[in-house]
């Protein structure tokens, strides 16, 4: 039995689908981990494909590389060093033949030690609710038992598993000395906590101690925030790993006097909360998508206002200014005020800014359509095609230099429509597509208060005051805000929010003293802008439920709510 063993917890950032570089990023993890006298690395789910592989699973050519690339894992082990534990697809009796793999496949975890694979343990609790699709690419594995490594028994379960009893209870009743659960958990707001508590009561209900290693990085819309940690048996702090940061954390483990393992050594860095948190994600989202598919930068319509003016800030923070190329595109309707505020700003972050006017775009679709709009007075045709007009500007600038439009709508907007599709829409990808309104004003102030770790834009002011304060406008026509069509967005928000979030009814909202026929306008105007959502671009999740995988609704849905 052993007394006492080092773990290295591997708190990675994979890419999906690049099988040997995330395999090669392991084995240059277990070498610092050797160098450090670790006995066993772990690393997060799916860490040699990435979270989540989706239907890369059911390619036989895909699972041919995984088997691969896991044996030359497993046979790195045979030099006497740390074991590994590794996350990745996999199936028994394997074949190049086996067709269709739907059904066949598991979410495993590998032990390896001594040059061989020495346990395979398969994800029993498979989740599949939010933006979790995995009974439909993977098969559930039995209950486990424990693992042999080194003279220790180790209960390993792979993420949902340990958000319930079941699979804790069966690796206590036989004999698991320590749990380890391997994680790639998408950060939302709140689930920090919930992540915590779910662990310890896994630990208090088997009196064992627990590893909690969770993924970190970007993949398309979902962020994963790390923050991983240990708890000993009666629930104490053992190790607790940043937020949002790639990171190898060392852990020691030693017997008490009744031989119970604890971990004795342990770093403990307190985690982001809030809209600090918040902000750090949306950050690292923005990064990994773009540097992951390999854009050399972004580029912004930079209006005046303060969606914009945010959407810059974290490109730059998450990219640095020299990657991020801004673009006023005034109209006639563009107020002097704008046109300075967005000069200001590019001048604060660093950016360049150029300027291109829509105004003979606008003249040109005026004269090209007249004829067939027969003197029809004007309306939000007119209002759409200056965004568009703008669209086509930036997807231009994109196509000729290579920068990826940024698309810079928040979630308010989205929920209502208030967008407009192949105009302001248009984008590779969508920074503020979950965050409301409301919160797009405090995260705008926080970053003008402090400077996010590891941000690569500059420290102080970064947004102009006036961004902050003005009444948020279109300007699509004279004296235009916002609210001429829209409630205040703190009512709205708060709409919204019990609306998507907790799927509340009108009369349930309206009883918490939102008038009723507001409500229920809302309502409408949530359900008819689907068809717009399902061309948007994607974004960064934060909510408990964003829009895409997270909130499915048909598009073509006669249920409208109550009159």
């Amino acid at each position: 039995m052993s007394e006492s063993l080092t773990i290295a917890l591997a708190q990675m950032n994979p890419l999906v689908g690049d099988l040997k570089g995330n395999a090669d990023r392991i084995l240059a993890l277990r070498a610092e981990a050797a160098e450090k006298g670790c006995g066993l690395l772990l690393t997060p789910e799916m860490s040699l494909t990435g979270y989540p592989p989706e239907d890369l699973v059911l390619k036989p050519m895909f699972l041919a590389k995984v088997r691969e690339q896991a044996e030359r894992l497993a046979a790195a082990t045979a030099d006497g060093g740390p074991g590994l534990l590794i996350g990745a697809p996999w199936m028994d009796n394997w074949s190049h033949n086996v067709s269709p793999l739907r059904g066949k496949v598991h979410n495993a975890a590998l032990l390896m030690d001594g040059g061989e694979i020495t346990a395979v343990r398969y994800k029993h609790d498979l989740p599949n609710y939010g933006v979790f699709d995995e009974k439909r690419v993977f098969a559930p594995g039995p209950l486990p038992g424990p693992a042999g490594f080194r003279g220790l028994r180790l209960g390993i379960m792979i993420c949902e598993d340990f958000w319930t009893a079941d699979v804790t209870e069966c690796l206590e009743e036989s004999g698991a000395e320590l749990l380890i659960a391997i994680n790639a958990s998408p950060y939302e707001q709140a689930k920090t906590d919930q992540r915590l508590q779910l662990a310890v009561a896994r630990v208090t209900e088997s009196n064992l101690p627990g590893i909690f290693l969770f993924q970190v990085g970007g993949q398309d819309e979902l962020v994963f925030d790390g923050g991983s940690f240990v708890l000993n048996a009666d629930a104490s702090l053992g190790a607790q790993l940043p937020l949002f940061e790639e990171e190898l954390s060392l852990t020691h483990w030693e017997r008490d006097s009744e031989g119970r393992l604890a971990c004795v050594l342990g770093e403990k860095r307190a985690p982001l909360e809030g809209d600090g948190a918040v902000y750090r994600a949306l950050m690292l989202g923005l990064a990994d998508y773009v540097n992951k598919s390999g854009f050399p930068g972004v580029i912004i319509g930079l209006s005046g206002g303060i969606d914009s003016a945010l959407s810059a800030a974290i490109a730059v923070d998450a990219l640095g200014p020299g990657r991020v190329h801004c673009v006023m595109m005034p109209s006639p309707y563009t107020s002097r005020e704008s046109l300075e505020d967005a000069a200001e700003c590019a001048r604060l972050l660093g950016v360049q800014l150029d300027e291109v006017s829509i105004q003979p775009a606008m003249t040109a679709f005026s004269e090209m359509l007249d004829p067939l709009f027969g003197g029809r007075e004007a309306d939000t045709t007119e209002e759409n095609i200056q965004a568009r007009s703008r669209g086509i500007t930036l997807m231009a600038l994109s196509n000729k230099l290579g920068h990826m439009v940024l698309s810079t709508g928040n979630k308010s907007e989205m929920s209502v429509g208030y967008a407009t599709l192949y105009g302001d829409m248009c984008g590779g990808y969508n920074v503020l597509k979950d965050v409301y309104k409301t919160q797009v004003f405090r995260l705008a102030r926080l970053r003008n208060q402090q400077h996010p770790a590891r941000a690569l834009g500059p420290e102080g002011r970064v947004i102009p005051e006036r961004i902050i304060t003005k009444p948020p406008s279109a300007e699509l026509k004279p004296d235009q805000t916002d609210q001429d069509s829209l409630p205040p967005y703190d009512e709205l928000d708060a709409i919204l929010e019990a609306l998507i979030e907790e799927e509340a009814g009108v009369d349930e909202i309206a009883a918490r003293g939102f008038d009723r026929a507001e409500v229920n306008r809302v309502w409408r105007m949530l359900e008819n802008a689907e068809y717009k959502r399902r061309q948007a671009a994607p974004g960064v999740k934060i909510t408990r439920r964003s829009f895409g995988r997270d909130r499915r609704y048909p598009i073509v849905n006669a249920f409208k709510g109550p009159a």
